[in-house]
């Protein structure tokens, strides 16, 4: 499989509820070799989508939630919901948080936020947070083998 295609894959899958770790893959490409700022397009643009999948839920799920299958706890929902209202839509530029982070994009959709706003805001932090981590392997890797 294309590393590109896989890193939006794993990307998209760390953002919604499954267990996935995007960093990994992203600095262990960026370790192989492969395009940083293609690497950085690919990585944003899989976790982006993926925390679209969790608005969706949000705006159309919510009415599940008393079922053994629903993705959050109570208490994690009332914690994200109680964050989003106190800070608003600017939250979603910590959507890439690994604690609570997949909350924020669900209440967002519980919350009705234009789709708009949500995926530029989301999108914004989660290119942010590939910026440093590319940023931070690059500076590591210089740091090991020298200028």
């Amino acid at each position: 499989m294309d590393p590109y295609l896989s890193l939006f894959a794993v990307s998209f899958l760390a953002a919604t509820l499954l267990p996935a770790y995007s960093e990994v893959v992203f600095a262990g490409l960026l370790a192989a070799g492969h395009d940083p700022l293609t690497l950085w397009c690919w990585a944003t643009a899989g976790n982006t989508l993926g925390s679209a999948v969790n608005w969706t839920m949000g705006r159309y799920l919510l009415h599940f939630q008393d079922r053994r299958w629903f993705p959050f706890r109570a208490d994690a929902l009332d914690g994200a919901q109680r964050w989003f209202q106190r800070y608003g839509v600017w939250s979603l530029l910590l959507a890439w948080a690994p604690i609570g982070g997949d909350a924020l994009t669900f209440v967002a959709g519980v919350m009705r936020v234009r789709f708009a706003i949500f995926i530029t805001l989301t999108g914004f932090g989660k290119g942010a947070r590939y910026a440093v981590l590319l940023g931070l392997v690059t500076w590591i890797g210089t740091s090991l083998t020298g200028p």
